[in-house]
């Protein structure tokens, strides 16, 4: 599993013109799932994302998690996290997992999310989005539950 964590001021996903799901400060985290992924990475993937200390504290040091600072996340699928694009021009998504699979696992992570206490906003999945958010910092953190990178 894999997951593009960016601090934003605010975050909104629209799909056919009409507002799906939006945060104000916390957030913005882009969620693709592999096909050999299990429970076990949702739950490393989630519990990093809710404790991920990427904001400032008392003396501007990166200290804080988004559970500290009770932010929101707006989580958005996006299988084009697997893509592969080391050979060729167009990339391969042969890793991504099948779509019946990605939706299970994201639909887990949203609740796994919610459980913590956090309020999550989503995007919708499979759908054409328009994501617009503003990056604080800017802040943006790559992690791979098979720690890759």
């Amino acid at each position: 599993m894999r997951a593009v964590v960016q601090r934003v001021r605010n975050a909104a996903v629209v799909v056919d013109g009409s507002s799906v799901g939006s945060i104000g400060s916390g957030l913005i985290v882009y969620l693709g799932v592999g096909r050999n992924d299990t429970d076990r990475d949702l739950r490393m993937i989630c519990d990093k994302i809710a404790h991920l200390r990427i904001f400032p504290d008392e003396n501007g040091k990166m200290n804080l998690s988004v559970t500290d600072v009770h932010g929101e996340i707006l989580l958005v699928s996006q299988f084009t996290l697997f893509g592969d694009a080391r050979e060729g021009r167009r990339p391969s998504y042969t890793e991504a997992a099948p779509p019946e699979m990605a939706r299970i696992l994201y639909e887990k992570a949203v609740e796994t999310l919610r459980l913590t206490g956090l309020s999550v906003a989503t995007g919708e999945f499979q759908a054409a989005m328009e994501v617009t958010y503003t990056n604080i910092g800017p802040v943006t953190i790559l992690i791979d539950s098979e720690k890759k990178f």
